[in-house]
C-alpha cells in the first residue's frame, strides 16, 4: 500500500501553505488537503483488505442507529430464535446473541481511528513523500484494525458454530489429501439443510464457495499431484499407495498457480498456518471446538465459507456533510512551540454474522 502525492504546482503550494505562520491559512490548507485525500484513503482501505472484504457492506448516516430486519434474511419456516454473532469493540471477542427472527437486530458500532503527525519543516520544503507516507500510515492503521476485527469475529463464530448439535469441523492428518477436502465438502452440505433437517428449498444443497487456507495447506493441495490420494487398500496392495489418475494429477499440476480447486475459490493468507496470527488466536478460544478438540500448537486451520448466502454484514457510517466513510480532520492539539502538523482519521463501523452455517473448518492436526 502506497499513497503518492503528485508534484503539481497546486499541490506544492497547498502543502507549503500548511506550514504558514498564519494559523488560519495553515489550518485551511490542512483541511483542504484532508478533504481532497479522504476519498482516496477510503478506496484504498476498502480494496486492500482480505478477510474484511468477505463482509457485505451497507451504509448508514452517522447520526442513525443501523439495524437489520432478521425475518427478511431467514426462511419463513425458520426456528423462532436464531444465533447472531457480533462484536462491541474492535478486535473484541464475538458475542453470541439469541434473538427472535421477527425482531429488528441492532448493530453495535465502534470507531476505528488513527492519529499521525510530522514536522512542519517537511511541509515548508514541499516534501510530498513525507506527506504521502503520513496518509499511508493512517490507511494502514485503520486497515489493520479492520482486519483484526473481521478475523476475530470470523474465528469466534466458527469456533462456536453447531448445527443439530454437531460442530462444523472435520479433521485431517499432517499431510492434506484429497479425502480431507472431500470430507469438508460433505460436512458443509450436511449442515446446510432446512431447519427440519431435510433438503433445502429446491433440493439444491449449498456448500462451500470459498476456502481460506495457509501457504502450508496450499502446499498440500499441490502435493496431490504426486502423492497417493486413496484412503482404502486397493486390489493386490497392502498399503494406500494408489495415486490419482494421470488426467487428475495433470489437472492439479497445471492449475497449481490458480486460485481454484475443484470449483472452490482458494484464498491464501499468511495469517493462517502453524503458529501464525489467526491460528494462535483460534487456539486460545475457550468453550467451543478449539477447546474441546484440543487444538494445539503446530496445528493448522482452513476456513470454508459459503458466499452464496447473505450472512456476513458490515455497517459503515457516512459523514453527513462530505458523504465519506472516513472522517479525516486536521489535528489541532499541537501548539506553535511543537512545530508539528497532525491529522486524525476515524471510521465508524459494525460487523455481524447472521447465520453460522456459512462457516466450516478443516482442522489439520500436527
Amino acid at each position: 500500500m502506497k499513497i503518492t502525492l503528485k508534484k503539481t504546482e497546486e499541490q506544492i503550494e497547498l502543502v507549503k501553505a500548511m506550514a504558514s505562520r498564519n494559523r488560519d491559512v495553515a489550518y485551511e490548507a490542512q483541511m483542504a488537503l484532508a478533504e481532497f485525500i479522504s476519498p482516496v484513503l477510503v478506496k484504498v482501505i476498502n480494496q486492500a483488505p482480505v478477510i474484511s472484504n468477505l463482509f457485505n457492506n451497507f451504509s448508514f448516516n452517522e447520526m442513525d442507529s443501523p439495524s437489520l430486519p432478521l425475518d427478511l434474511y431467514y426462511d419463513i419456516t425458520a426456528p423462532e430464535y436464531v444465533k447472531v454473532y457480533s462484536t462491541s469493540v474492535p478486535g473484541g471477542l464475538p458475542t453470541n446473541t439469541v434473538v427472535p427472527t421477527v425482531s429488528e437486530m441492532k448493530f453495535t458500532t465502534y470507531r476505528l481511528d488513527s492519529a499521525v503527525d510530522f514536522d512542519k519543516r517537511y511541509a515548508a520544503k514541499s516534501r510530498m513523500d513525507v506527506v504521502g507516507k503520513t496518509f499511508t500510515r493512517i490507511a494502514q492503521e485503520v486497515l489493520l484494525k479492520m482486519e483484526a476485527t473481521s478475523q476475530s469475529l470470523l474465528l469466534g463464530a466458527l469456533d462456536q458454530a453447531t448445527t443439530n448439535g454437531v460442530d462444523h469441523f472435520t479433521k485431517a492428518g499432517s499431510t492434506l489429501i484429497l479425502d480431507d477436502f472431500n470430507e469438508l465438502l460433505t460436512k458443509s452440505k450436511r449442515i446446510n439443510t432446512a431447519w427440519t433437517g431435510s433438503a433445502p428449498e429446491g433440493g439444491r444443497i449449498k456448500g462451500i464457495t470459498d476456502l481460506i487456507m495457509s501457504p502450508e495447506a496450499i502446499k498440500g493441495l499441490r502435493e496431490m499431484a504426486y502423492n497417493p490420494v486413496n484412503t482404502k487398500t486397493g486390489p493386490g496392495t497392502s498399503d494406500n499407495g494408489i495415486p490419482a489418475t494421470d488426467s487428475m494429477r495433470d489437472g492439479i499440476y497445471n492449475n497449481a498457480g490458480t486460485p481454484e480447486f475443484f470449483g472452490i475459490s482458494i484464498m491464501e493468507i499468511n495469517e493462517l498456518g502453524p503458529e501464525q496470527k489467526m491460528t494462535n488466536a483460534f487456539q486460545n478460544l475457550l468453550g467451543g471446538y478449539a477447546a474441546s478438540a484440543t487444538f494445539k500448537t503446530g496445528d493448522d486451520l482452513c476456513i470454508g465459507l459459503d458466499r452464496s448466502r447473505e450472512s456476513l454484514f458490515r455497517a459503515v457510517a457516512t459523514d453527513s456533510e462530505s458523504g465519506s466513510e472516513l472522517n479525516l480532520v486536521a489535528d489541532d492539539q499541537y501548539s506553535v512551540r511543537q512545530s508539528k502538523i497532525g491529522y486524525f482519521g476515524s471510521m465508524e463501523e459494525g460487523r455481524m454474522i447472521l447465520d453460522d452455517r456459512v462457516l466450516t473448518g478443516l482442522h489439520i492436526v500436527k
